[in-house]
């Protein structure tokens, strides 16, 4: 019976961490920022990102300065969604996270001596930041984001969102 009452406690308690409103939406803020930051950051210079974007060598040369600027464009709008809470932003952002561990774990597994690009030009020291931004992109999917998504059906279904 007392490994019972502890087994119960403990799934209460996870319960309501996962029903609280506020690490939700502090881990939703974040990564909005982070977002957000990261697109506004390149977008100041396409030129800079299309560089970097070259050198993956994986966008034709003609569609480079269309993904300098879209892809931009589309982690701000993807942000700013994740900020309001909707859930196509958490979709978004999902698939941008996935697009992003397949350019970087290619950059590592290929011994690429590139700049990752994340948040602009030349934030990181080249083959190290590659690794260092897959992983902590691989933290993203598969932490952070389960978490948003199951926090938000749990708030949801328990009606305690907003």
């Amino acid at each position: 019976m007392n490994d019972n009452n502890a087994l119960e406690s403990i799934k209460v308690l996870f319960h309501k961490l996962l029903v609280n409103p506020w690490p939700y939406r502090i881990v939703r803020f974040a990564l909005a920022a982070l977002f957000i930051y990261g697109g506004v950051v390149k977008l100041f210079d396409p030129k800079a990102f299309a560089a970097t974007i070259s050198t993956y060598d994986l966008v034709p040369e003609v569609l480079l300065p269309v993904v300098a600027i879209g892809l931009p464009i589309i982690e701000t709008i993807a942000g700013i969604a994740l900020l309001f809470d909707r859930i196509w932003g958490h979709h978004l952002i999902t698939a941008l996270l996935i697009m992003f561990v397949f350019v970087l774990g290619y950059g590592v597994l290929g011994d690429l001596n590139v700049d990752c690009g994340c948040f602009g030009a030349e934030e990181l020291d080249k083959q190290a930041g590659l690794r260092a931004a897959f992983y902590r992109d691989l933290m993203l999917i598969g932490i952070v984001m389960p978490y948003l998504y199951v926090a938000r059906w749990f708030a949801t279904k328990a009606g305690e969102r907003k």
